[in-house]
């Protein structure tokens, strides 16, 4: 009940079906990557930076002598390197590339601030069997030019209306580009844009620059900058126009999205509202729009949607690391005939593990909340004794972008065969409460999740015991510095308090153990050891996890996959004093999959010293 991000726990079988879900269930796709280098300005040393030739067939070598920033950004861009593959150039032609490139590379000093640069050109024979020219530039950038004065000006609605002001006078607070600072082109470029992108994110889509100027003052190496920016009128949300929606109906798509009419426009909103329509399974694809065609008063927004197939198939194929070949499939009914609710069905068979269920998600009304009912049937082979277990649950549920709600009804029953015999059933209420706050999702590289679950039940057995069971669990990811490098860590906390936990279901106790809780032990395989060999569930539970992430280069670019470090720590009893922690540690990879993060983890017991193949697909919180 911990969000709605759902993730597979199931060894081998995870990547299985990963593998057969993107063959049957997607189409191609393409990934786009955009790596931007950043060089630092440096007026402290002089070093030489060097373009030698790959083959000595070239016309001339060029080295530029200077400033780090200087050198290293005249080497990248003067369009004199593209002619250096001309082996018949002479000596009168070098002479006129060198005067359009020395015009060239006070332009681009320029954009780094340096506007008073001397440059010397010296020219010299090459060796012999090589280039027929060795070209040195040597760059005296100079001072670099300050912002002495910064003139912003906001025309339009923004200059005088009242519910706007805090922006605009936060606009004019933010300025990126003070006096004091020192000026390039580049940061003169994007301070502009973040000014307008602040306007056109919130209240004035419309915003426009209409005055932009950067006066330069070499001898003083100072520049004055002046910007006026013509904010347009405020808009207003207006009727929301849907279009691709056949399946499942516009009205659907408009309650889902949660756009409300006459509300000041906010790129954020339309931005959740399309993850809202995203996260509901309905859509393959949506994009969410403003139409600045219409009246500022009531800007119509537009719903462009790709909706889902009704029906979808998925199979899985594979092996687990404790459990051998694994079965599973999964069918999914976006709208059942006569109810128009969402039922998933899914069926898992392995050596000792077979699960069936049936989930039912009723249409969300305007405020996201939706009825939902489950049923679930598992059977699962432990050492000594074997566990038939049901559960029936109905209620209702919330999900949105921050916070998930569920309040439930749940009917449990366990039926054990072999040394712990017995037969055990409940009836309880539960609510349940999730809070998310990480920076992207499903690749999240900082944020907070924390999680509470708690219920209050009756056992239904000869003896009706009353008993009242919680469980927390939390996550944080952070940042190790400016690098690439991040902390996971989670931890969980459960208890049952009861004068008799004799006749509550095992399905309400807890195990540890296996993917996402003590990497080294199999699934389910810490428990309270009741007889040498044997593991039941116990009343209490406490599991915690430190994982260090380090990102994977290659050719000094960031690849989509990262290496793995982790310690992880649980123990399950009867009473909190008999906690007795069984600690896993390893190492594996993560890898950016169309589908999600794909985990493989090699992780060691402890206490048995035995490795295990850990494998995962999805993030979940």
């Amino acid at each position: 009940m911990f969000g709605r991000h759902r993730r597979l726990k199931t060894g081998f079988a995870g990547l299985w079906a990963l593998l057969v879900c993107v063959g049957l269930c997607s189409g191609p796709s393409a990934q786009a990557q955009v790596q931007a280098a950043a060089l630092a300005p440096s007026q402290a040393s002089a070093p030489t930076v060097s373009a030698a030739a790959s083959t000595p067939k070239v016309a001339f070598t060029l080295k530029v002598e200077g400033p780090q920033d200087a050198a290293a950004w005249l080497l990248q861009h003067l369009e004199l390197q593209r002619y250096k593959d001309l082996t018949d150039l002479d000596e009168a032609e070098l002479k006129r590339l060198l005067q359009s490139a020395d015009v060239q590379a006070r332009e681009l000093l320029a954009t780094l601030g340096y506007f008073s640069p001397a440059l010397q050109w010296q020219t010299s024979p090459g060796a012999p069997g090589g280039p027929a020219f060795a070209i040195t530039l040597n760059v005296n950038p100079g001072k670099p030019s300050m912002v002495s004065e910064v003139q912003l000006t906001l025309q339009g609605d923004i200059q005088n209306h009242p519910a706007t002001q805090p922006q605009k006078q936060l606009l004019l607070k933010q300025w990126p580009l003070p006096a004091g600072k020192a000026f390039t082109q580049s940061d003169w470029a994007q301070a502009k844009s973040s000014t307008l992108r602040q306007l056109t994110s919130e209240n004035y889509p419309l915003a426009r620059l209409t005055e932009s100027q950067a006066q330069v003052d070499p001898d003083a190496h100072t520049v004055r900058l002046t910007l006026t920016v013509d904010s347009g009128p405020r808009a207003v949300l207006g009727a929301v126009r849907v279009t691709g929606s056949e399946r499942y109906g516009e009205a659907q798509a408009i309650r889902l999205a949660r756009i409300k009419t006459g509300q000041a426009y906010r790129q954020s909103d339309l931005l959740e509202a399309q993850q809202r329509l995203v996260a509901s399974g309905f859509y393959d694809s949506v994009f969410v729009s403003l139409d600045t065609e219409g009246d500022a008063q009531a800007m119509p927004v537009k719903i462009d949607l790709k909706e889902a197939l009704r029906q979808k198939w998925v199979v899985g194929l594979g092996v687990r690391s404790d459990n051998g070949p694994r079965v599973s499939a999964e069918y999914t009914q976006h709208r059942v005939p006569g109810l128009d609710w969402r039922a998933v069905s899914k069926i898992a068979v392995d050596k000792t593990l077979q699960t069936l269920s049936l989930d039912l998600l009723g249409q969300p009304n305007e405020d996201l909340w939706r009825w939902t009912t489950s049923g679930k049937v598992e059977h699962q082979l432990f050492t000594g004794y074997e566990v038939t277990s049901q559960r029936l649950r109905a209620g209702r549920t919330q999900l949105a972008e921050q916070v998930d709600r569920t309040y439930y009804a749940q009917y449990d029953a366990s039926h054990t065969l072999g040394t712990l015999a017995d037969t055990r059933e409940s009836l309880s209420a539960n609510y349940a409460w999730t809070w998310r706050r990480f920076d992207t999702l499903p690749f999240p590289n900082q944020g907070w999740g924390f999680g509470l679950e708690v219920g209050s039940g009756v056992t239904l057995g000869n003896q009706r015991t009353p008993y009242g069971r919680w469980l927390g669990k939390v996550l944080a990811m952070q940042p190790l510095g400016d690098t690439a490098q991040k902390l996971s860590m989670r931890a969980e906390l459960g208890g049952v308090v009861t004068s008799n936990a004799s006749g509550i279901p095992t399905t309400q106790l807890f195990l540890a153990g296996g993917d996402g809780s003590v990497r080294g032990y199999p699934l389910s395989g810490i428990g309270v050891a009741t007889s040498p060999g044997v593991i039941s569930a116990g009343r209490y539970l406490a599991t915690g996890s430190v994982e260090w992430q380090i990102p994977i280069y290659r050719q000094s670019q960031r690849t989509d996959w990262e290496g793995a470090v982790f310690v992880d720590a649980g123990a399950v009893a009867d009473n909190p004093s008999q906690m007795r922690a069984k600690v896993g540690a390893g190492f594996g990879a993560r890898w950016r999959s169309p589908v999600g993060p794909l985990q493989i983890d090699l992780a060691q017991a402890q206490d048995t010293h035995q490795w295990r193949l850990h494998m995962s697909v999805g993030f979940k919180f």
